[in-house]
């Protein structure tokens, strides 16, 4: 009984990561974040933890951390990180996604003080052998972009979040919620119309994709109304390499909407109480 109710008030492992996640996905956030005491070791401690789906989640943070140029040099010299990135990547255990994640957040911090085409060359050289090793695991990916009717606030975004995070093949997105975008990795097997079907499921958003024209200019197109057959995820979400974020130029203009800075810094705070409890008694 007892028992019990220290667990209710006490945030488990996966819903602390998958809220630093969420706020890690919001671009304003990402420098309080790596700046915060607590965070950042307690996100290499989450890379050490026994159950999958925290430590992918730990790397989806990691990811969108890193996508701040401003971040990398200090994540990479604090204490544990890239030595805890190759043990995800070298464990026999690690499932094939998180694998390939690890080694695209390692790359990315290893490569953060090369010149920008040593980079590119350095994380060409290790992605083909993370290939080499992983064989099959890793088809081709593609990446679709939807502009999204209904998507704007931050609560429309965690709905956005949990239809795609259900659909297999979906492998990572970014959200660009200044202009109502998500931008979508998925299998090369997957078709798109199934992500239109995701969302309308919401039934408060819809989704056209965004495609360019010949001659360069975006247009929107409605995918049919016949909804697709989507296949259930029961694992975790999938994640292959991917080029540089399509985001990184939107980075500055994206989402004010549904963001509070202050609001961060006081989930932060909570955040940091639980992981020192957890981790440092």
């Amino acid at each position: 009984e007892k028992m019990n109710s220290a667990m209710s008030e006490e945030p488990d492992a996966l819903s602390v990561v998958n809220q630093l996640r969420d706020l890690a996905a919001d671009p304003l956030n990402r420098r309080a974040i790596v700046q915060d005491q607590g965070c950042l070791p307690g996100l290499i401690l989450f890379l050490d933890h026994p159950s999958p789906p925290v430590v992918h989640s730990a790397l989806l943070a990691l990811r969108y951390l890193a996508e701040c140029r401003a971040n990398r040099e200090k994540m990479k010299s604090e204490l544990g990180m890239m030595l805890s990135l190759q043990n995800v990547i070298q464990k026999t255990t690690t499932p094939g996604e998180t694998k390939l994640l690890a080694s695209e957040v390692y790359d990315i911090l290893q490569s953060s003080n090369m010149s920008d085409m040593d980079s590119v060359n350095e994380m060409n050289y290790r992605r083909r052998k993370a290939q080499f090793f992983l064989g099959s695991t890793n088809k081709r990916a593609k990446t679709v972009v939807l502009h999204i009717d209904g998507l704007d606030d931050s609560s429309r975004r965690n709905l956005c979040e949990e239809a795609l995070l259900k659909i297999k093949g979906v492998i990572s997105f970014t959200f660009q919620m200044a202009v109502q975008r998500c931008v979508v990795r998925i299998r090369s097997d997957l078709k798109a119309e199934a992500l239109a079907t995701a969302i309308a499921s919401t039934k408060v958003m819809k989704a056209q994709q965004v495609v360019k024209s010949e001659s360069g200019e975006e247009m929107l197109v409605p995918f049919q109304d016949t909804p697709v057959e989507v296949e259930q995820n029961t694992d975790l979400p999938e994640y292959l390499p991917e080029d540089e974020s399509p985001t990184k130029e939107q980075d500055k203009a994206v989402s004010r909407v549904g963001s509070h800075p202050e609001g961060a810094g006081s989930w932060l705070s909570t955040a940091a109480n639980f992981l020192s409890r957890s981790f440092y008694w």
